[in-house]
């Protein structure tokens, strides 16, 4: 049932007020500001509130005001019943957030007009309130269950082209998590604040996984074999690196608007086997020329490369894959990126453990 409070000093003020009111709503009732507050934030709660202006103590403009004050009572709206219709204090009144003025003495059709036009324009914006909050909860989980579909597209995309090649176990939640824990470490660097900025992290992350996608179209015999691949194997097995670009380019051009996380994921297939020294390949970019994407993954990805048993190779040790990547700053890597991975190496060492490829099985 709606629920309206009155508020008066004078019993007789509230007794006219109540009995043009009572046939219509519940009518709650307070004859001074204090418990006018006390009521509004009880329970029920008023759907509006008729307020007298002039009143001892605390006068209806300061009862409004602290009213607006507190989250529990400032969205009641309030109607002044007051005495007072002159032009300055009705403006004073309004602008502290009152909806409308009736002036004593009341007249009992005036007032239930008022207040049944003011009752509605409460529930319609209350509806449109729950409609608006259902609609905001409606579109976060639209968004996280897309965030989780493209999570699971991706993951499966690189698990497909890790199947190809079953040594590689954990390695693409490894890398995923040292690119994101090396960002990290890097977003307040000058040099990289502006690459780093805003949503760039998270779409690192995202588009990790994807960096040896083009593994899928390197041939059988030399990506599975059991030994270092000749001049000949080894060419091909560069492939991989434009070949998973241009895929992820390909997706790219069926989609009807821009994805940020495949123009990531595109930069890293592409160039994560380039060198700073601009020894790497598939196009022998050096320095700044490499994007920061690609920087991040090659230091990952040699990392775990290193730590990593291979057929053709043991695991190193963390203490000689530290020392490895310390003798690639300035050659190999991004020499600010070296830096921050030897002064966070615990960091790097905790994820490698945490994800560790289980024993194969005998």
């Amino acid at each position: 049932m709606t629920t309206l409070l009155i508020v008066d000093d004078e019993s007789a003020n509230l007794a006219v007020l109540s009995n043009v009111l009572q046939p219509h709503y519940r009518v709650l009732a307070a004859n001074s500001g204090a418990r006018a507050l006390e009521v509004a934030a009880g329970d029920p709660r008023p759907d509006l509130i008729l307020l007298d202006v002039m009143m001892p103590d605390m006068d209806g403009f300061g009862v409004l005001a602290r009213l607006r004050a507190e989250a529990a009572t400032r969205d009641i709206p309030v109607i002044f019943v007051t005495a007072l219709t002159d032009e300055i204090n009705e403006e004073h009144g309004l602008q502290l957030g009152a909806v409308d003025y009736i002036a004593k003495p009341i007249k009992p059709a005036i007032v239930l007009v008022r207040v049944a036009a003011q009752l509605e324009l409460k529930q319609a914006r209350d509806r449109l309130a729950d409609e608006n909050a259902w609609l905001e909860a409606e579109v976060a989980r639209r968004l996280d269950e897309i965030s989780a579909i493209q999570e699971v597209g991706i993951h499966a995309l690189a698990e497909l082209a890790e199947t190809r090649d079953p040594e590689t176990g954990n390695h693409i939640r490894r890398t995923q998590e040292y690119v994101a824990a090396l960002a990290l470490q890097l977003r307040d660097h000058p040099r990289f604040q502006a690459s780093l900025a805003g949503n760039a992290i998270p779409l690192l992350s995202a588009s990790a996984p994807l960096h040896d996608i083009g593994k899928v179209g390197i041939p059988d015999h030399i990506l599975l074999k059991p030994g270092k691949l000749d001049e000949g194997e080894f060419a091909i097995m560069k492939t991989h690196a434009k070949l998973g670009a241009d895929a992820i380019e390909r997706a790219l051009r069926l989609s009807r608007r821009p994805v940020d996380f495949l123009d990531t994921a595109r930069e890293i297939a592409h160039w994560h086997h380039e060198k700073w020294d601009g020894s790497g390949y598939p196009d022998g970019l050096a320095g700044e020329a490499i994007p920061v994407s690609a920087r991040l993954m090659a230091l990952a990805d040699v990392f775990d490369a290193l730590i990593t048993p291979r057929v053709y190779k043991p695991a190193f040790s963390f203490d000689e894959a530290r020392r490895i990547v310390a003798e690639g700053r300035g050659r190999h890597f991004d020499p600010d990126m070296v830096d921050a991975f030897l002064a966070g190496f615990e960091t790097y060492a905790r994820i490698a453990a945490c994800h560790a490829d289980a024993p194969p099985e005998t």
